[in-house]
């Protein structure tokens, strides 16, 4: 499925699904609209996080790096999307390993109607770097890092949701 045919549940203030969907592309959200967005902290026994650097030619950010995530699909749950996002992006299936919802939040921007809930998870997963495949079309680049380095290029600037990810960990 294209990006232009792929579709999100639109969900109301209390994060209940609608019934209604909208096009990811060119749909407006609405006063009491909200499409639902899941991260995902892959992290290994070791304490390293796997990190991404977003393809060059994206809209929003491109070249900075960041944790998987991406838009839970009309009819997925934010676990089914966060699982399907981390096997599209890296690779790697999560499936059977402990995922653990750490933090959710929301963003309300009506003047670009950008609202959206955010889902943030945090999974334990031992692999390799040769098992990591990132999406050619998503990102550019991946590494295996301790927390040290994601603090390191968040003061570079060049790392997204810092401070929501900080916050999630947090809460563990």
């Amino acid at each position: 499925m294209s990006a232009a045919e792929e579709r999100f549940d639109i969900y109301d203030e209390n994060k209940r699904p609608t019934g209604r969907t909208m096009a990811r592309q060119g749909y407006f959200l609405k006063e009491g609209e909200y499409c639902l967005i899941v991260l995902c902290l892959i992290q290994r026994s070791d304490g390293r996080f796997l990190i991404t650097r977003r393809a060059l030619d994206k809209r929003w950010a491109p070249g900075a790096w960041e944790v998987t995530g991406g838009g839970a699909m009309a009819g997925e749950s934010s676990e089914e999307a966060v699982l399907r996002e981390a096997r599209e992006e890296t690779g790697l299936d999560l499936t059977g390993c402990p995922l653990k919802l750490i933090d959710s939040y929301s963003n309300v921007d009506l003047e670009r109607g950008d609202n959206y809930f955010v889902d943030i998870y945090h999974v334990v997963k031992d692999f390799t770097e040769d098992e990591v495949d990132i999406q050619k079309t998503e990102a550019i680049d991946f590494a295996v890092v301790p927390f040290s380095e994601i603090t390191r290029l968040h003061e570079e600037d060049a790392f997204l949701h810092y401070e929501r990810i900080v916050t999630a960990l947090g809460k563990m």
